[in-house]
């Protein structure tokens, strides 16, 4: 009859399998979800302002270059 022996593994290699296994998958996700946040609220001026201006190679594309004049608020 066969026996089973059971060996037990350092919590370390549970969390490195984990890893292995499941970060690309959940880093494409979150780069994913961060350009389609920052793509639906890059019209907001908090966002605008704060970061988006801030990027020093697309910066100048975010900038609001409508004169005082015609803006409504």
């Amino acid at each position: 009859m066969a026996r089973m022996v059971l060996q037990s593994a350092s919590p370390t290699t549970y969390a490195k399998r984990f890893i292995r296994n499941w970060g690309p998958s959940l880093g494409t996700w979150g780069v994913g979800i961060g350009a389609t946040a920052l793509f639906v609220l890059s019209v907001t001026p908090v966002v605008r302002n704060g970061l988006l201006i801030q990027v020093p190679v697309v910066g100048s594309y975010f900038e609001d270059k409508t004169p005082p004049s015609d803006k409504p608020f």
